[in-house]
């Protein structure tokens, strides 16, 4: 068991009970891997931060077409960028 706070917008949360390596499944069927990801029972949502996705050698870009935005979860392979998963952002977030 492992104990420690987390800094949200709502403020310091003791909340993270464990961390290790999190296979994440993206709608389409993509799956990357996320090391030292950190767990909590009491979390009711998924949360990465920006510094894990980077770490971990994903980026994360937002793209408009037309009316309608997307967030794309991209990585580098060969010197070529490779789109791994284009989600669509709805205004509820």
């Amino acid at each position: 068991m492992y104990l420690a706070k987390v800094n949200t917008i709502f403020g310091s949360l003791n909340i993270i009970e464990g961390f290790g390596r999190a296979y994440i499944m993206l709608p389409k069927g993509k799956t990357f891997c996320i090391d030292d990801a950190l767990y909590s029972f009491k979390s009711k949502r998924n949360l990465l931060s920006f510094k894990d996705i980077r770490s971990n050698g994903y980026h994360i870009v937002t793209y408009n077409e037309g009316n309608e935005e997307y967030l794309y979860i991209t990585s580098m392979v060969s010197s070529q960028k490779l789109i791994l998963e284009k989600l669509h952002i709805y205004s509820n977030g």
